[in-house]
């Protein structure tokens, strides 16, 4: 979640409460729109992204990629206004609060706008209830995170489930939300998503294959059972679909505009992407972030990829774990197989410390890297045709996309995460300190 810094409190406050009440005004001139709202510890991008994709097929659609979800980016983003070059200059707002009022004023240009919800502490989710009422608010896990600020996972449900309360309906994740937090949803008016049987809206797998994802049935309330094709890696890959598919069925798309639309999604860059690498290996890109829940899904997928002569795990710090991060990566290094795996490999303090000495006393052969750039070259080193390798991990100071490089045939319909100019400059001054 991206935060931007003022020098002076009281004109943070005065921004944030115009843009709040251009918010308002907004969908009080315009009550046609559809709000509907993302929040969860992860998989929030996946399902705005693939709902919009569903959504498009039959309304005009606004939603900002990226994440464009604190307490500053998120009413610009409902607006669709980009915040100015520099956010200190108390003039440079003045172009941002015209265009709000255009944007009051006018007719609207959209019928849905999808956002995400990002939280860092305790009340940040709550905040958001002071502008915004969501027809449909979606809740796609509960899973340690920032956990140096809200302590225990039950503060994180709260904090997450609170968006119940100002939203009309609310979609939660069966899979990934446990059910003794269903009492954090404070508002009885919602129904569950996912894969298990006991959802409302749920996916129920036939099959699967590396190319071409899932084939199954989609289970879904006053619908007869469909037959639908997701591409997608990943049994946790699903969740993020059917939380778009739930939320699609209560606007109204029949089941042909589903199953036309589940065919255009495609995975976000750096999450479970499935990429040809040299020698014609197989590699899951799970770059983008990394949580506990999520790393934990990701070795599962690679383990189920049979047909590979050899699988290799790459993975990297977990961050933002807090107090629990020794036992969060401890689990993981439990979780690394020595009849499944050739190597581990991990980047970071944290995966150095915790992780790789429980996957050595689990009789895998473990390679600590400095470095993403390291430890490509290492895989690189030791891959042998066909091997299936995933890679794995957080953000800053990891950036194990530039790994997968070292690894991938790159192509010009190969996108990975973080390459924009701004992020190349900070990567390379990171990574020149090993030279």
């Amino acid at each position: 979640m991206e935060h931007i810094r003022y020098d002076g409190d009281m004109f943070k406050k005065f921004v944030l409460n115009k843009l709040q009440e251009y918010v308002k005004q907004y969908f009080k001139n315009h009550p046609e729109i559809k709000l509907i709202v993302v929040a969860g510890s992860v998989g929030k991008t996946s399902t705005k992204r693939a709902l919009a994709t569903l959504l498009s097929r039959r309304y005009r659609v606004r939603m900002q990629e990226g994440n464009y979800n604190s307490e500053i980016s998120t009413p610009l983003a409902i607006l669709g206004i980009n915040k100015p070059a520099n956010i200190k200059n108390p003039f440079s707002w003045f172009s941002v609060f015209r265009a709000a009022r255009l944007r009051i004023k006018n007719p609207t240009d959209v019928d849905v706008i999808v956002q995400e919800l990002g939280t860092d502490r305790p009340g940040d989710i709550a905040e958001f209830g002071r502008y915004l009422v969501p027809d449909i608010a979606l809740v796609t896990a509960v899973t340690p995170e920032h956990m140096e600020f809200f302590g225990s996972i039950e503060a994180v449900a709260q904090e997450e489930m609170s968006v119940s309360s100002y939203s009309k309906f609310t979609l939660i994740n069966r899979d990934d939300v446990d059910g003794r937090f269903a009492d954090f949803a404070t508002n009885p008016n919602f129904s569950t998503y996912g894969t298990a049987g006991v959802s409302e809206y749920r996916f129920e797998q036939q099959g699967f294959d590396p190319e071409a994802g899932y084939t199954g049935n989609i289970i879904a309330v006053n619908y007869e059972p469909f037959p639908v094709a997701i591409k997608v890696v990943g049994e946790h890959s699903l969740r993020p679909i059917m939380g778009a598919v739930a939320a699609a069925m209560m606007m109204g798309l029949t089941p042909d505009d589903i199953t036309k639309g589940l065919a255009l999604i495609r995975p976000v860059p750096g999450r479970m992407n499935i990429l040809k690498g040299i020698q014609g290996t197989t590699i899951i890109d799970d770059t983008y972030n990394s949580s506990p829940a999520a790393a934990a899904a990701a070795l599962q997928t690679l383990y189920s990829l049979d047909d590979a002569p050899q699988r290799i795990a790459v993975l990297g710090d977990m961050r933002e774990l807090g107090a629990t991060s020794q036992m969060e990566h401890e689990k993981i290094g439990a979780m690394c197989d020595p009849n499944m795996l050739a190597w581990v490999v991990t980047v970071g303090p944290e995966s150095e410390k915790y992780l790789a000495p429980i996957a050595r006393a689990r009789g895998c052969q473990v390679r600590v890297a400095r470095n993403a750039i390291e430890a490509g070259q290492f895989v690189r080193s030791v891959t042998e045709d066909g091997t299936a390798i995933l890679v794995k991990g957080s953000q800053n100071t990891i950036y194990l996309e530039e790994c997968v490089k070292i690894l991938c045939n790159m192509t010009e319909d190969i996108e990975l995460v973080r390459q924009t100019p701004e992020w190349i400059k900070i990567k390379d001054a990171y990574f020149s300190r090993y030279q």
